[in-house]
């Protein structure tokens, strides 16, 4: 009852201008992913060496922007940045245990769980450093990777923005639903930047350059269930609904403690010392 009438206070309080720049890079990472189907590019795989670094030089900056514009207005704090780091840490060693096989990967639902916990800022912010952590600890650095972190980082974003009054098996309900989304979500943004340069112009699943957008559309339906969706998403979305399921209570209680006694949005006060 006490959780219901006080929920967690975010541990990044956004206010209108964090708010567009969170706005605005959704914009963006969303057009990084769908840019293929309106600027008709070649499908050649050598067409990537020239957007995924695009793509990573602009997504550090909006991270950037949001960290900083944060700090500057007293959003966020020493300790809310030092969540940040544990929280991506422990993403980061969670993600080789399930290293992708069949879609087994564990670091989404602590991702969903702890934006639902502190918030669609520091959710956006923890999908990118957990996967840029992660990726560095196992060699998966690659031209994927930008694109990768947008997608994590529009999954965290999305947790936080859930409805907050949910609790005990509605939350949980609403969290395994969304984790079963953000599966099928991330798959297919993953899906969407690689087709045009990995399925060829050849039979009924190739990017076509300049045709209808339906028709193009229709194809990438046909590419992404085949390769992606029935598959490592499937196995994915599995992964997030039973680890909520079985860990969700017991993290969120954790998260939530952790943010009561970070007390977030608590002014900071010094008191005179004891003689």
């Amino acid at each position: 009852m006490t959780d219901f009438l006080n929920p967690a206070p975010r541990a990044v309080r956004i206010s209108l201008q964090p708010a567009l720049v969170l706005g605005v890079a959704t914009v963006l990472g969303l057009a990084m992913f769908c840019w293929p189907l309106f600027a008709h590019p070649q499908p050649t795989a050598a067409a990537h060496g020239t957007d995924a670094p695009f793509v990573f030089m602009a997504t550090l900056p909006v991270l950037i922007l949001v960290v900083l514009a944060e700090l500057s207005r007293g959003g966020i704090d020493a300790k809310a940045l030092a969540l940040l780091g544990v929280l991506s840490a422990v993403n980061a060693g969670l993600r080789p245990l399930g290293a992708g096989t069949g879609g087994i990967e564990l670091v989404f639902f602590l991702l969903v769980l702890a934006g639902r916990v502190f918030g669609p800022g520091f959710g956006f912010v923890l999908g990118s450093t957990s996967l840029f952590t992660s990726a560095l600890l196992t060699a998966g650095v690659g031209p994927w990777l930008p694109f990768q972190m947008l997608a994590s980082s529009l999954i965290g974003l999305g947790a936080g923005l859930l409805p907050r009054k949910l609790r005990g098996k509605a939350e949980i309900g609403l969290l395994v639903a969304y984790g079963v989304f953000a599966a099928y979500f991330f798959g297919l943004l993953m899906s969407l930047w690689s087709w045009p340069f990995l399925a060829g112009t050849t039979g009924g699943l190739g990017f076509v350059p300049g045709a209808p957008l339906g028709e193009n559309l229709h194809r990438f339906a046909v590419f992404t269930v085949l390769t992606s969706t029935l598959g490592w998403d499937t196995g994915r979305a599995v992964t997030n609904a039973v680890a909520i399921v079985v860990l969700g209570p017991a993290v969120l209680a954790v998260l939530r403690r952790a943010a009561r006694r970070a007390a977030f949005g608590a002014p900071v006060s010094f008191g005179q010392p004891y003689e």
